[in-house]
C-alpha cells in the first residue's frame, strides 16, 4: 500500500502559448499555465468566480507535441505530479515554485473543430536518482 500519493488532475485554458526550451543535455520542455475557475454564489446570491493559475512543465515527445498543437486559450485536460523546485535570485534570495510536473496530456479543444488527442508518457529511466525529471535546466528562472 503507498504511503503517499502525489496526483494532479486539472482542466483548464492556456494563458499562454507553451514556451519550448531545452537543458544543457539537449532534452526538449515545454512550459505553460493553466487556468481553472471556480463559480459559487456567495450570501447575497450574487455569482461569485475564483480564477487558479498553475505552471505546467511537459518533458521530451509530450513536450514536442504540446509545443506543436497547444495555443493560448486551449481546453486541456493535465495530469501528473507536483515539484517544487528552488534558486537564488540576483539579490541572494530564496525562491521557490510549484509545478505540475505533466505525465498525460489530453486536447479537448483544437483550432477549426474539437480535435482530440492523447499522449501517455512512457517510465523513463533518465529520471534522476530522486525520482525528479529535471535536469540541469541553464535557466533556473520562472516563467
Amino acid at each position: 500500500m503507498a504511503t503517499s500519493v502525489n496526483k494532479v488532475i486539472l482542466v483548464g485554458r492556456l494563458g499562454r502559448d507553451p514556451e519550448m526550451k531545452f537543458t544543457q543535455g539537449g532534452v526538449s520542455y515545454a512550459k505553460f499555465s493553466i487556468a481553472t475557475d471556480e463559480t459559487w454564489k456567495d450570501q447575497g446570491g450574487e455569482r461569485q468566480q475564483r480564477t487558479e493559475w498553475h505552471n505546467i512543465v511537459a518533458w521530451r515527445k509530450l513536450a514536442d507535441i504540446c509545443g506543436q498543437w497547444l495555443t493560448k486559450g486551449k481546453l486541456v485536460y493535465i495530469e501528473g505530479h507536483l515539484q517544487t523546485r528552488s534558486w537564488e535570485d540576483k539579490e541572494g534570495n530564496k525562491k521557490y515554485m510549484t509545478e505540475v510536473q505533466t505525465d498525460n496530456m489530453l486536447m479537448l479543444s483544437g483550432g477549426g473543430g474539437d480535435y482530440k488527442a492523447d499522449y501517455k508518457k512512457k517510465d523513463d529511466s533518465s529520471k534522476t536518482k530522486n525520482g525528479s525529471n529535471l535536469e540541469a535546466v541553464s535557466e533556473e528562472m520562472p516563467f
